[in-house]
Protein backbone atom coordinates (compact mmCIF):
# COMPACT_ATOMS: atom_id res chain seq x y z
CA UNK A 1 0.00 0.00 0.00
CA UNK A 2 1.49 3.35 -0.91
CA UNK A 3 0.93 6.04 1.02
CA UNK A 4 -0.99 9.40 -0.42
CA UNK A 5 0.52 12.52 0.46
CA UNK A 6 -2.02 15.69 0.98
CA UNK A 7 -1.88 17.15 -1.91
CA UNK A 8 -2.86 13.65 -4.18
CA UNK A 9 -6.12 12.77 -0.98
CA UNK A 10 -6.96 16.22 -1.86
CA UNK A 11 -7.34 15.75 -5.58
CA UNK A 12 -8.63 12.20 -5.51
CA UNK A 13 -11.39 12.88 -2.98
CA UNK A 14 -13.71 15.40 -5.91
CA UNK A 15 -15.36 16.57 -3.40
CA UNK A 16 -17.02 19.06 -5.57
CA UNK A 17 -16.95 21.73 -3.00
CA UNK A 18 -16.23 24.83 -5.58
CA UNK A 19 -12.94 26.10 -5.03
CA UNK A 20 -12.15 26.14 -8.42
CA UNK A 21 -15.50 28.35 -9.08
CA UNK A 22 -14.23 30.08 -5.30
CA UNK A 23 -10.75 31.13 -6.30
CA UNK A 24 -11.81 34.33 -4.39
CA UNK A 25 -11.78 33.44 -0.83
CA UNK A 26 -15.12 33.48 1.07
CA UNK A 27 -15.98 34.51 4.78
CA UNK A 28 -17.34 32.82 7.40
CA UNK A 29 -19.79 34.57 10.25
CA UNK A 30 -17.74 36.70 12.10
CA UNK A 31 -18.36 39.93 14.51
CA UNK A 32 -17.35 43.20 13.29
CA UNK A 33 -14.45 45.12 15.04
CA UNK A 34 -17.10 47.38 16.67
CA UNK A 35 -20.78 48.21 16.47
CA UNK A 36 -21.37 49.75 13.18
CA UNK A 37 -23.97 52.12 11.81
CA UNK A 38 -24.52 50.15 9.13
CA UNK A 39 -25.14 46.41 8.84
CA UNK A 40 -24.91 46.30 5.05
CA UNK A 41 -23.90 47.68 1.72
CA UNK A 42 -24.57 47.76 -1.51
CA UNK A 43 -22.35 49.33 -4.22
CA UNK A 44 -24.02 50.16 -7.74
CA UNK A 45 -20.46 51.00 -9.89
CA UNK A 46 -21.03 52.66 -13.25
CA UNK A 47 -18.73 51.47 -15.72
CA UNK A 48 -19.38 53.98 -18.16
CA UNK A 49 -23.07 56.44 -17.57
CA UNK A 50 -24.37 59.72 -17.62
CA UNK A 51 -21.91 63.25 -17.26
CA UNK A 52 -22.65 63.75 -13.11
CA UNK A 53 -23.22 67.69 -14.16
CA UNK A 54 -26.48 66.20 -16.43
CA UNK A 55 -27.83 64.47 -12.59
CA UNK A 56 -26.43 65.53 -9.76
CA UNK A 57 -23.76 68.28 -10.26
CA UNK A 58 -25.21 71.23 -12.09
CA UNK A 59 -21.98 73.64 -12.89
CA UNK A 60 -22.83 77.41 -13.72
CA UNK A 61 -19.38 77.92 -14.88
CA UNK A 62 -19.70 75.76 -17.66
CA UNK A 63 -22.47 78.31 -18.99
CA UNK A 64 -20.82 81.12 -18.52
CA UNK A 65 -17.98 79.81 -20.42
CA UNK A 66 -19.67 77.85 -22.78
CA UNK A 67 -18.00 77.12 -25.85
CA UNK A 68 -14.71 78.42 -23.99
CA UNK A 69 -10.99 76.23 -23.37
CA UNK A 70 -9.67 78.14 -20.34
CA UNK A 71 -6.31 78.10 -20.36
CA UNK A 72 -6.28 76.83 -16.76
CA UNK A 73 -7.54 73.63 -18.32
CA UNK A 74 -5.19 71.22 -19.16
CA UNK A 75 -6.56 68.90 -21.40
CA UNK A 76 -4.89 65.54 -21.60
CA UNK A 77 -7.42 63.30 -23.34
CA UNK A 78 -6.53 60.81 -26.80
CA UNK A 79 -7.70 63.51 -29.17
CA UNK A 80 -8.64 67.02 -29.54
CA UNK A 81 -11.66 67.86 -27.49
CA UNK A 82 -13.85 71.31 -28.57
CA UNK A 83 -14.80 74.08 -25.51
CA UNK A 84 -16.83 73.79 -22.68
CA UNK A 85 -20.23 72.49 -22.93
CA UNK A 86 -23.04 73.04 -20.33
CA UNK A 87 -25.74 70.78 -19.13
CA UNK A 88 -28.59 70.89 -21.76
CA UNK A 89 -30.86 69.73 -18.49
CA UNK A 90 -32.61 71.87 -15.63
CA UNK A 91 -32.05 71.62 -12.69
CA UNK A 92 -34.69 72.09 -9.67
CA UNK A 93 -34.48 71.89 -6.14
CA UNK A 94 -35.80 68.57 -4.19
CA UNK A 95 -36.72 68.03 -0.74
CA UNK A 96 -36.49 69.89 2.79
CA UNK A 97 -32.85 69.65 2.04
CA UNK A 98 -32.84 71.25 -1.21
CA UNK A 99 -30.82 68.78 -3.30
CA UNK A 100 -30.53 69.90 -6.83
CA UNK A 101 -31.12 66.88 -9.33
CA UNK A 102 -31.75 67.25 -13.01
CA UNK A 103 -34.67 66.74 -15.11
CA UNK A 104 -33.38 63.26 -15.75
CA UNK A 105 -34.39 61.85 -12.36
CA UNK A 106 -38.04 62.62 -11.61
CA UNK A 107 -38.26 59.55 -9.56
CA UNK A 108 -35.14 59.57 -7.97
CA UNK A 109 -35.42 63.08 -6.58
CA UNK A 110 -38.88 61.99 -4.78
CA UNK A 111 -36.81 60.55 -2.20
CA UNK A 112 -33.78 63.69 -2.18
CA UNK A 113 -33.58 64.20 1.65
CA UNK A 114 -32.59 60.12 1.49
CA UNK A 115 -30.19 61.01 -0.48
CA UNK A 116 -26.26 62.17 0.73
CA UNK A 117 -24.29 63.31 -2.49
CA UNK A 118 -20.21 64.10 -2.68
CA UNK A 119 -19.74 66.26 -4.88
CA UNK A 120 -15.37 66.84 -4.14
CA UNK A 121 -14.74 63.43 -6.20
CA UNK A 122 -12.52 64.09 -8.42
CA UNK A 123 -9.21 62.92 -10.48
CA UNK A 124 -6.39 63.18 -12.56
CA UNK A 125 -6.47 60.64 -15.11
CA UNK A 126 -8.62 60.53 -17.99
CA UNK A 127 -7.80 56.45 -18.60
CA UNK A 128 -11.15 53.89 -18.26
CA UNK A 129 -8.65 51.24 -17.43
CA UNK A 130 -6.89 53.71 -14.25
CA UNK A 131 -10.07 55.15 -13.86
CA UNK A 132 -11.91 51.92 -12.33
CA UNK A 133 -8.92 51.15 -9.85
CA UNK A 134 -9.39 54.65 -8.73
CA UNK A 135 -12.83 54.58 -8.24
CA UNK A 136 -13.07 50.99 -6.46
CA UNK A 137 -9.41 51.12 -4.72
CA UNK A 138 -9.02 54.76 -4.05
CA UNK A 139 -5.91 54.46 -6.12
CA UNK A 140 -4.52 53.58 -9.79
CA UNK A 141 -1.93 51.38 -7.62
CA UNK A 142 -3.35 47.44 -7.69
CA UNK A 143 -1.98 47.59 -3.80
CA UNK A 144 -4.51 48.34 -1.73
CA UNK A 145 -7.86 46.97 -0.50
CA UNK A 146 -10.91 47.61 -2.51
CA UNK A 147 -13.55 49.45 -1.04
CA UNK A 148 -16.07 46.06 -0.34
CA UNK A 149 -12.72 44.47 1.22
CA UNK A 150 -12.75 47.34 3.55
CA UNK A 151 -16.57 47.00 3.98
CA UNK A 152 -16.21 43.86 4.53
CA UNK A 153 -13.19 43.61 7.20
CA UNK A 154 -15.33 46.42 9.12
CA UNK A 155 -18.59 45.14 8.96
CA UNK A 156 -17.99 41.58 9.78
CA UNK A 157 -20.60 39.34 8.40
CA UNK A 158 -23.89 37.48 9.89
CA UNK A 159 -24.10 34.20 7.25
CA UNK A 160 -21.52 31.47 6.96
CA UNK A 161 -23.52 29.92 4.62
CA UNK A 162 -22.68 32.97 1.57
CA UNK A 163 -19.45 35.15 1.05
CA UNK A 164 -19.45 38.23 3.08
CA UNK A 165 -18.11 40.39 0.14
CA UNK A 166 -19.95 39.74 -3.64
CA UNK A 167 -19.58 40.99 -7.01
CA UNK A 168 -22.50 40.85 -9.34
CA UNK A 169 -20.62 41.89 -13.19
CA UNK A 170 -22.32 40.51 -16.28
CA UNK A 171 -19.09 39.17 -17.95
CA UNK A 172 -15.41 39.45 -17.27
CA UNK A 173 -14.55 43.29 -16.15
CA UNK A 174 -11.84 45.12 -17.76
CA UNK A 175 -8.94 45.21 -14.61
CA UNK A 176 -11.16 42.09 -13.08
CA UNK A 177 -10.07 40.94 -9.85
CA UNK A 178 -7.70 43.92 -8.55
CA UNK A 179 -10.87 45.79 -8.59
CA UNK A 180 -11.95 43.51 -5.55
CA UNK A 181 -8.47 42.72 -3.80
CA UNK A 182 -8.10 42.57 -0.57
CA UNK A 183 -4.63 43.25 -0.66
CA UNK A 184 -2.63 43.64 2.86
CA UNK A 185 -5.98 42.75 4.77
CA UNK A 186 -6.73 39.49 5.59
CA UNK A 187 -7.55 37.38 2.13
CA UNK A 188 -10.95 35.89 3.77
CA UNK A 189 -12.04 39.79 2.62
CA UNK A 190 -11.64 39.26 -0.75
CA UNK A 191 -14.43 39.70 -3.11
CA UNK A 192 -16.42 36.47 -4.48
CA UNK A 193 -16.74 37.37 -8.40
CA UNK A 194 -20.56 36.39 -9.69
CA UNK A 195 -20.95 36.49 -13.70
CA UNK A 196 -24.90 36.67 -13.52
CA UNK A 197 -24.91 37.13 -17.38
CA UNK A 198 -26.69 33.86 -17.13
CA UNK A 199 -29.66 33.77 -14.39
CA UNK A 200 -29.25 30.10 -13.69
CA UNK A 201 -27.69 29.63 -10.48
CA UNK A 202 -25.33 26.97 -11.60
CA UNK A 203 -23.59 28.78 -14.41
CA UNK A 204 -23.17 31.56 -11.48
CA UNK A 205 -21.23 29.57 -9.63
CA UNK A 206 -20.35 26.38 -12.17
CA UNK A 207 -18.31 23.32 -10.22
CA UNK A 208 -20.83 24.48 -6.99
CA UNK A 209 -21.92 21.07 -6.29
CA UNK A 210 -21.33 17.43 -6.78
CA UNK A 211 -23.33 15.24 -9.02
CA UNK A 212 -21.91 11.83 -7.74
CA UNK A 213 -22.10 12.41 -4.17
CA UNK A 214 -24.90 12.72 -1.81
CA UNK A 215 -24.64 15.44 1.06
CA UNK A 216 -23.66 12.92 3.99
CA UNK A 217 -20.74 11.83 1.77
CA UNK A 218 -19.52 15.10 1.00
CA UNK A 219 -19.61 16.05 4.85
CA UNK A 220 -17.74 13.17 5.53
CA UNK A 221 -14.79 13.80 3.07
CA UNK A 222 -14.92 17.51 4.43
CA UNK A 223 -14.60 16.78 7.95
CA UNK A 224 -11.12 14.86 6.69
CA UNK A 225 -9.86 17.00 4.92
CA UNK A 226 -10.50 19.81 7.59
CA UNK A 227 -8.40 17.61 9.38
CA UNK A 228 -5.50 17.36 7.33
CA UNK A 229 -5.45 20.77 6.38
CA UNK A 230 -5.97 21.87 10.21
CA UNK A 231 -2.42 19.48 10.80
CA UNK A 232 -0.85 21.03 7.56
CA UNK A 233 -1.98 24.59 8.87
CA UNK A 234 0.11 23.90 12.20
CA UNK A 235 3.12 22.98 10.23
CA UNK A 236 2.83 26.34 7.74
CA UNK A 237 2.74 28.73 11.33
CA UNK A 238 -0.82 29.37 10.75
CA UNK A 239 -0.49 30.89 7.21
CA UNK A 240 -2.82 33.42 7.16
CA UNK A 241 -3.81 32.91 3.15
CA UNK A 242 -3.71 29.20 4.21
CA UNK A 243 -5.97 29.77 6.48
CA UNK A 244 -8.88 31.78 4.41
CA UNK A 245 -8.78 29.31 1.89
CA UNK A 246 -9.44 26.34 4.31
CA UNK A 247 -12.55 28.63 5.08
CA UNK A 248 -13.16 28.94 1.42
CA UNK A 249 -13.32 25.58 1.41
CA UNK A 250 -15.38 25.04 4.11
CA UNK A 251 -18.02 28.06 3.14
CA UNK A 252 -18.05 26.43 -0.31
CA UNK A 253 -19.61 23.18 0.66
CA UNK A 254 -21.99 25.17 2.70
CA UNK A 255 -22.80 27.49 -0.13
CA UNK A 256 -24.03 24.40 -2.58
CA UNK A 257 -27.84 24.56 -0.49
CA UNK A 258 -27.52 28.27 0.41
CA UNK A 259 -26.43 30.04 -2.62
CA UNK A 260 -28.79 27.92 -5.11
CA UNK A 261 -31.63 29.54 -3.40
CA UNK A 262 -29.96 32.75 -2.93
CA UNK A 263 -29.40 33.17 -6.71
CA UNK A 264 -32.86 31.66 -8.07
CA UNK A 265 -34.53 35.24 -9.31
CA UNK A 266 -37.22 32.48 -10.40
CA UNK A 267 -38.19 32.81 -6.71
CA UNK A 268 -39.46 36.48 -7.03
CA UNK A 269 -42.76 37.53 -8.01
CA UNK A 270 -43.30 38.34 -11.86
CA UNK A 271 -44.55 42.41 -10.20
CA UNK A 272 -41.21 42.27 -8.32
CA UNK A 273 -38.95 41.38 -11.61
CA UNK A 274 -40.63 43.86 -13.91
CA UNK A 275 -40.16 46.58 -11.20
CA UNK A 276 -36.59 45.79 -10.71
CA UNK A 277 -35.91 45.37 -14.88
CA UNK A 278 -35.17 42.24 -16.24
CA UNK A 279 -32.09 43.22 -17.70
CA UNK A 280 -28.50 42.90 -16.39
CA UNK A 281 -28.70 45.83 -14.09
CA UNK A 282 -32.22 45.36 -12.58
CA UNK A 283 -31.60 41.29 -12.22
CA UNK A 284 -28.31 42.62 -10.39
CA UNK A 285 -30.07 45.12 -7.93
CA UNK A 286 -32.20 42.27 -7.64
CA UNK A 287 -29.28 39.82 -6.45
CA UNK A 288 -27.76 42.19 -4.39
CA UNK A 289 -31.41 42.43 -2.59
CA UNK A 290 -31.27 38.77 -2.02
CA UNK A 291 -27.86 39.01 -0.88
CA UNK A 292 -28.39 41.40 1.85
CA UNK A 293 -31.94 40.20 2.99
CA UNK A 294 -29.42 36.73 3.64
CA UNK A 295 -27.43 38.75 6.31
Amino acid sequence: MHPLSRRQMINRLGGGLGAVALAGTLRASEPSHFRPRARRVIQLFMNGGPYQADLFDPKPLLAKYAGQRPEAVKLRTERQTSGLMPSPFRFRRHGESGLEISELLPHLSRHADRLCVVRSVHTDNPNHGPALLQMNNGTISPTVPSMGSWLSYGLGTENENLPGYVVLCPGRPVRFSVLWTSAFLPAEHQGTYINHKSLDPKQMIPYLRNAHLDRPTQARQLELMRKVNRRHLARRQADPLLAARLKSMETAFRMQFAATEAFDLSRESKTVRQAYGTREFGNGCLLARRLVERG
